[in-house]
């Protein structure tokens, strides 16, 4: 973060009564210090008004509360109504210095894979910033705002959302130029009720384009094709089925250092591409970027090529090779569309031995979860998997799914430890072996188990 003034940066707030000059804001105490605005964060576990006295002893300028915390110095509080809301308010407040070329990216499924493949295409113009892993909400995105400077000539934000009207402060914050939206699927349905809530809240994102900017949509989603967009926008759709598409992709073939395909683009003609990633959803994601950046004016053959330059962000589709198994790692979040397309991903896989599945629960899924989990079950079977095993209360649902539809080893386990051992026992070289669950179910303890010696 680049020095601002403390004015600026609490512009429409509240008034301040110190002056100061800011250089960081955060929300963990430890990292406050000289020049610091703490922002003070009600968490599950611990509510940040508790850290407020001592990040001010430590030098920050001001505190930002949503109550006047005894024991510190009333003259450098901020009290606003919603801590979250005012962070906000400054990432946006010190986005209006820099002038990135910025896109914008949401959607239910693929939409980090999707920024990590506009990422790799952005870079290959110019320097270019991007919310680093999934840190797409009222913490996340802010801070990712925060790092811009003068020398980033593009930005790539990622906007996660749990509520309507999260997207709407996110996107006026990030003033983004243009917008993607992957899909319109189910997580958080427990939440808005059903797709076409979750469709409404998703469009929030065009709340914060200028007039006649560009809204790249997902041309397979029938929700987005029909979606009722500002009338100055120009929505370009991408696609893997529909080739009525602006763009879509034919002749895909996997190979082992991931999916080739054609893009054939209606402004750009026929373009060969490459990506180091598994799976019709990644070439899918990979179309989302390639439509995005090219729309924003990039030369679209240097955007194709640049799509081989893409980078997994955490445990996103990692490919590992361990003892002559291939090791599928790909539980950074799990939800129906991507639990399909990942045991879509580990039946094609060209493994000589067998074809294990990991899987455990999705969460946010409400009262459709029970369907949602049985039907996981039911695509291992007809996807030919030769081992499910599950771990979660709704993983149980899966692996029982599976058996009576036809899958030969199945089993639920309790403990993690034991399925890892179950994994060592059962697992040779020649096999492939996907982990796939909600990132709250935290199975990199399994993974790191099974690679134990």
């Amino acid at each position: 973060m680049e020095a601002i003034s403390l004015q600026e940066l609490t512009a429409g707030l509240g008034p301040v009564s110190v002056e100061g000059t800011v250089r960081s804001v955060v929300t963990d105490s430890r990292l406050a210090e000289e020049g610091s605005v703490f922002v003070a964060i009600k968490g599950e576990r611990v509510d940040g008004h508790q850290f407020v006295a001592q990040t001010l002893a430590k030098g920050a300028v001001l505190a930002v509360v949503d109550h006047t915390v005894e024991g510190a110095p009333a003259d450098r509080q901020l009290v606003v109504d919603s801590t979250l809301h005012a962070l906000i308010t400054m990432g946006g407040n010190y986005r209006r210095r820099y002038q990135p070329v910025l896109a914008g990216v949401t959607g239910s499924v693929g939409k980090t894979t999707t920024k990590e493949f506009l990422y790799a295409i952005l870079a290959a113009f110019g320097k270019t910033l991007k919310t680093e892993g999934n840190k797409n909400n009222e913490i996340g995105m802010p801070q990712t705002l925060f790092r811009l400077d003068d020398s980033y000539e593009y930005a790539v934000v990622e906007m996660g959302m749990s509520a309507p009207g999260d997207i709407s402060l996110l996107t006026h914050a990030a003033r983004p130029h243009t917008a993607v939206i992957t899909g319109i699927g189910v997580s958080h349905i427990e939440a808005l009720g059903s797709r076409e809530n979750i469709l409404k809240a998703k469009l929030e994102i065009c709340e914060g384009l200028p007039q006649e900017a560009v809204l790249v949509l997902n041309g397979d989603d029938e929700l987005l094709r029909s979606a009722p967009v500002r009338e100055d926008l120009r929505r370009v759709f991408f696609a893997l089925e529909n080739t009525q598409a602006d763009v879509f992709a034919k002749d895909i073939r996997e190979d082992h250092r991931g999916e080739q395909f054609t893009i054939v683009d209606k402004e750009n003609g026929e373009i060969p591409a490459h990506i180091p990633a598994l799976g019709r959803h990644s070439v899918l994601d990979a179309l989302a970027a390639y439509t995005t950046a090219t729309r924003m004016g990039l030369d679209a053959v240097r955007c194709a090529d640049a799509l081989a330059d893409y980078t997994p962000a955490g445990q996103r589709q990692k490919l590992v090779d361990f003892k002559g198994a291939t090791v599928i790692e790909d539980c950074y979040n799990a939800s129906p569309d991507s639990m399909r397309a990942a045991l879509l991903t580990l039946s094609s896989l060209p493994a000589a031995g067998k074809k294990i599945a990991v899987l455990g629960d999705m969460l946010e899924l409400g009262p459709i979860s029970v369907a949602m989990h049985e039907r996981v079950g039911e695509v291992a079977a007809e996807e030919g998997i030769s081992c499910v095993y599950t771990f979660g209360d709704r993983g149980a649902l899966i692996s029982a799914k599976a058996a009576e539809n036809g899958v030969l080893e199945t089993g639920h386990f309790t403990d993690k430890s034991a399925l890892a051992r179950q994994l060592k026992r059962v697992v040779r070289p020649g096999d492939a072996v996907l982990f796939k669950a909600s990132r709250g179910m935290k199975f990199e303890e399994i993974i790191s188990s099974f690679y134990e010696e």
